[in-house]
């Protein structure tokens, strides 16, 4: 007997009443993918962008969007060793992050993980993505060190919360933008200065071994005279201008987060310690992702990550 299942899909790109609420044939796994029962699903900008057409992954339609998600695995696929029916576990479904907007959705075994004792799936649902993305900036790109100084663009977005966080764990000295009512949640989550975005940052010229930017736009063209000469820049919204990263010898790019599960693991396990907070905002009905999508495109709503519980 086919199994149904209720869902969010697209079927073409455009505003937020292109989200429909569905039903379909429940997944079956693949090669190396466990299906899994969904509990929560994140909702983050990248959505927003798919259901837009302005991806920079081919996104073929009709497509369920959403990524981030945690549940139990309730079947597996074909080659799966690391994980048992009935496991607890959070991540992102596939590379091109799709198919979280469901009761039910297939996940690639090596973009998830097993959730920790005692952690929520809306803590879990609420990390994977911006978790990760805050990691690689740091770590994996710009290989921060104890002593350095980093700046974040924008200290009080998911993404930038983490890379806070994260920089302050390394033992970085932080400098973080914010706008004036996030300036004292910025500083609690880390950041020894935080400065109001509008201000002039020209007083930090030069003196900065690591920018994160998580703004784009205006921000990332004012950073380039800030990093030493050798600097790195690393930016989530746009690709940094060749000319002037090469004028101030640095080395930059526009990073596209690749989630796995050692980097999934180690995250959760910071939360369960204390050394890591997550931020939870919004818990809607999956029927909701339209108002979800409007929050992510600025309708008012709680700081935090935008959760989808089916």
């Amino acid at each position: 007997m086919t199994t149904m299942m209720n869902a969010v899909q697209v079927s073409k790109f455009g505003g937020t009443d292109v989200l429909e609420w569905v039903e379909l044939e429940q997944p079956r796994p693949g090669p190396n993918e466990v299906l899994v029962e969904i509990a929560c699903a994140g909702v983050g900008p990248w959505d927003a962008w798919i259901r837009a057409g302005k991806s920079v992954l081919p996104q073929p339609l009709p497509l369920i969007p959403g990524s981030d998600i945690a549940g139990t695995v309730v079947e597996l696929g074909e080659g799966v060793t690391d994980f048992a029916i009935g496991d607890r576990v959070f991540g992102v479904t596939n590379p091109r992050f799709t198919n979280g907007y469901a009761q039910f959705a297939s996940a690639h075994a090596g973009m998830i993980a097993k959730m920790p004792d005692g952690m929520s799936f809306a803590r879990a649902a609420s990390m994977p993505v911006i978790a990760v993305t805050a990691w690689q900036m740091l770590h994996d790109f710009a290989r921060v060190a104890p002593g350095q100084r980093v700046l974040v663009y924008g200290g009080a977005g998911n993404v930038g919360a983490y890379a806070v966080q994260l920089g302050r764990i390394a033992g970085a000295f932080i400098v973080a933008t914010a706008s004036q009512k996030d300036l004292d949640r910025v500083r609690q989550s880390g950041a020894q200065e935080v400065v109001e975005r509008s201000q002039s940052l020209d007083a930090y010229t030069g003196t900065f071994d690591v920018v994160i930017d998580t703004v784009g736009g205006n921000a990332l063209a004012t950073c380039y005279p800030l990093i030493r000469r050798g600097g790195v820049i690393v930016s989530i919204v746009e690709k940094p201008d060749a000319d002037r990263v090469a004028s101030r010898e640095a080395r930059a790019d526009f990073l596209l987060v690749s989630v796995n599960t050692m980097t999934l693991a180690r995250l959760a396990e910071w939360v369960m310690t204390g050394q890591l907070e997550t931020c939870i905002g919004e818990e809607l009905p999956l029927r909701e992702a339209r108002l979800a999508h409007q929050m992510i495109e600025g309708l008012q709503h709680r700081p935090g990550k935008i959760l989808l519980v089916p």
